[in-house]
This record gives C-alpha cells, sequence and structure tokens, in this order.
C-alpha cells in the first residue's frame, strides 16, 4: 500500500499531535489517580575524573534493569545515539551515554585527548554509577574507546561488547598493518579542521559519512546539519587532538585481552574505516566474536540504517 501525505495534511497531523500532548499534559497534572505511563526516569549529571575533567553523562531507564553503555564517534556527543537509546528505553534497558572530554557538554580542557584518558574517562563515569553486568556499545572512535575501556576496566562489570564500523585494531598504515590508511590523510583532516572547522564538518557529514557521496543517494539535510551541531558544540583542540587518537592508537593487545561476546558491525561501504582494514582484523583477535558485514552500508550505519541496526543489536543482546 502506497501513503501520500501533503503538507495540509501533515500540518493538521502536527496540530493534531501536539494538540495531544498539550492534553496529556493537562490529564497528567489533574489527575494523581492515573499517573501517566513513563519509560523511566531521565537523568543527566557530572563526574569530575581524577585530572578534573567533567564529563557529562545522560543515563536512562530503571536502574534495575541490564544497563547499555554508548560509546559515540569523532567528533560527536552522546547526541548521536538517540535513535538507539530511545528503542532500547522502550524495551526496558537502562541506557547511559556520556559525552568524550572535549566533545559535547563535557569540559573543553587543553590535555588528556588520547585513548588512556578516554577509558579512564569512561571508567570514572562507570565507578560514579555503578554500573555493573552493562553491554558497552562503541561507534567508530567510540569503537576503541570501548575496547580499551572493556580490556583495561571491564573484568566483573562488563557482560557483552558491539563494535560498530569501529577503529580497532590499528586504523592508520603502519609496517605491522600494510592495510591501514596513508598518515597523510590524517594530516588532510587536521588541516581542513583548522582552516575552517565548520565548512569542514558539513562537508564531512554531507558526504562520506554516510555515504551521501554516493550516486544516486541524497543527502538527509536534518542529519547532516545534527551531524555540524554535535560536532561544533566541541572544542576544535579536543577534535584536532583526537585525529591522532583515533588514527595512529593500536589497540591488537586491547582485543586479545576481551574473551566476553562481541559483535562486530561493519558496512561493507565505510568510506571513514574501511572494512577490510578494521573489522577483519578485529576478528581475529578477539576471542568470542561475531562479525556482521552489511552490504552497502555506510559508516554513520546507525544512524542511515536505525532499525536494521536496532534490531541486531537486540538479538544479540537477548541471545
Amino acid at each position: 500500500m502506497t501513503s501520500k501525505t501533503n503538507g495540509h495534511t501533515r500540518r493538521t497531523l502536527i496540530t493534531g499531535s501536539l494538540a495531544a500532548v498539550a492534553a496529556a499534559g493537562t490529564l497528567r497534572t489533574s489527575s494523581a489517580a492515573q499517573p501517566a505511563k513513563s519509560l523511566g526516569s531521565n537523568e543527566a549529571g557530572y563526574v569530575v575524573t581524577n585530572d578534573g575533567t567533567s564529563i557529562f553523562y545522560k543515563d536512562w531507564g530503571p536502574h534495575s534493569a541490564q544497563p547499555i553503555v554508548f560509546h559515540h564517534g569523532w567528533p560527536l556527543s552522546s547526541d548521536d545515539w538517540d535513535a538507539q537509546m530511545l528503542f532500547f528505553l522502550s524495551k526496558g534497558y537502562r541506557v547511559i551515554a556520556h559525552d568524550r572530554r572535549g566533545h559535547g557538554r563535557s569540559a573543553q580542557v587543553s590535555d588528556g585527548h588520547d585513548m588512556d584518558h578516554y577509558a579512564a574517562d569512561v571508567a570514572a563515569v562507570m565507578a560514579h554509577l555503578d554500573v555493573r553486568d552493562a553491554i558497552h556499545v562503541g561507534h567508530s572512535t567510540g569503537g576503541g574507546e570501548a575496547a580499551r575501556y572493556v580490556a583495561k576496566y571491564g573484568e566483573g562489570r562488563v557482560a557483552k561488547l558491539v563494535l560498530i564500523g569501529a577503529v580497532p585494531p590499528h586504523l592508520s598504515k603502519a609496517d605491522a598493518n600494510p592495510q591501514g590508511i596513508p598518515l597523510d590523510v590524517f594530516d588532510g583532516l587536521r588541516a581542513a579542521l583548522a582552516a575552517n572547522r565548520s565548512q569542514f564538518y558539513r562537508e564531512f557529514a554531507g558526504g562520506p559519512f554516510y555515504g551521501y557521496n554516493r550516486p544516486g543517494v541524497k543527502a538527509a539535510d536534518a542529519v547532516v546539519e545534527n551531524w555540524w551541531r554535535q560536532a561544533m558544540t566541541g572544542a576544535a583542540n579536543a577534535h584536532y587532538l583526537g585525529i591522532k587518537a583515533f588514527s595512529e592508537t593500536d589497540f591488537t593487545g586491547n582485543l586479545k585481552k576481551i574473551t566476553i561476546p562481541t559483535l562486530l558491525m561493519h558496512g561493507d561501504d565505510d568510506q571513514i574505516v574501511p572494512l577490510a582494514g578494521s573489522a577483519i582484523l578485529a576478528e581475529k583477535l578477539l576471542r568470542n566474536a561475531t562479525l556482521n558485514v552489511y552490504k552497502g552500508f555506510p559508516h554513520g550505519m546507525a544512524t542511515t540504517h536505525a532499525d536494521l541496526v536496532n534490531g541486531d543489536l537486540l538479538a544479540f543482546f537477548e541471545s
């Protein structure tokens, strides 16, 4: 069945929806006997790390539920996980995400823009919230952060791990990684960021990140604008130094230490973190890994194909 909605109908639907929300709010206020259905608490706060850095976090849902912890990619924030956090909140999970130091609402500090500090910051948030039996999900740079956290701090706290379009084991080209990306590519990213960060971010999101540069693919303006909004909220110095962190860090030792069930999800048209030099190699280093390759999916697959990604995540969580 084909459904078409004209402008008048859309305005009518929106107006009707707003009216329904307003009415629901009135009912909740006036009738204590009939409380509105809730998906759980909606909390946010800050943790101050050992080096004095304030890290912003979100913590939604019942604290008695199994927690899912999301690690965002460069140069974004925890907002990039909206589609996943709302979905799993509705499924009864507790969902947690933080903004990496220098990103989003966390402190724009001068130091610590490296994977060791990133992982330690996650550990501080997890200790503050006393999170245990958690499932950690990392995308891109966040996948590296999650892998290092699990390997260094996760014993007794982590049940499963998911890496989506993630940078491990080693993104840049080196003697031990001939399939990696040449360092001059990352030098180009730094140069573009320093020259005109705002323009660079628009072109990055509007092009290879979501595969919008592919023939026949139309960019979703709202998705590009939301990416740009998140990126520009963070600090230029953190993003500049973060390029070295995600491109030159070697996670080989971390992956070898991880024994928990791990799901690798990767698009075979990922132009940012190519499949052959990342998930294919990571699967061989992990002791208990499953690799799902998605034909034609871009780097930002958790946004462009959220329904499918969420469904596969749920199946892994419940397996």
